[in-house]
């Protein structure tokens, strides 16, 4: 009867030192992180060339008229990431990235006055490949529009690169 008793006794003790928390499905695959960056960058891109051609209009948010920074503004807007609405503050945002880092996506920024040292223009790279940085920006002249940093006006002007997402 002792060993019974001393059988039962180890039978719960053992079957009572399983955790009581539920497993967790946590599994880290590969780069999936950066293919959600990625899809959510192309959705913020596609979105943007919705206003390819809109006119000019300082402050505009919309398709009556966009400026530069409303532009990158409702674009991000679009996905749930708050931006400031004017471009000097959203290169405060996100982090510098090197040159040849730049992909879809990121930011792009400029001082198109050469007397005020402050950056005055934002761009939003709608691609990156073979050298070429390609980005989607709206200009007072021409309204929204898509752009090459190789253009010397605005390789001149660029000032730096950031990384929202």
């Amino acid at each position: 009867m002792k060993n019974l008793t001393l059988l039962v006794f180890i039978a719960i003790l053992v079957s009572s030192c399983g955790s009581s928390r539920k497993p967790t499905n946590t599994t880290i695959i590969g780069d999936t992180s950066v293919s959600v960056t990625a899809k959510k960058a192309t959705k913020i891109v596609d979105f943007a060339k919705k206003f390819e051609g809109t006119r000019y209009k300082f402050g505009g948010t919309d398709k009556r008229g966009m400026d530069c920074s409303g532009l990158v503004y409702i674009s991000f807007k679009e996905e749930n990431i708050a931006l400031p609405r004017v471009s000097r503050d959203m290169a405060t945002k996100g982090i510098p990235i090197d040159l040849n880092e730049t992909s879809e996506g990121d930011l792009l920024f400029f001082q198109t006055n050469k007397n005020r040292r402050v950056i005055n223009h934002v761009g939003l790279v709608i691609e990156s490949k073979k050298g070429e940085i390609l980005f989607i920006h709206s200009t007072s002249s021409r309204g929204v529009i898509v752009s090459s940093l190789e253009e010397d006006y605005w390789k001149d002007a660029f000032v730096e690169v950031r990384r929202i997402i």
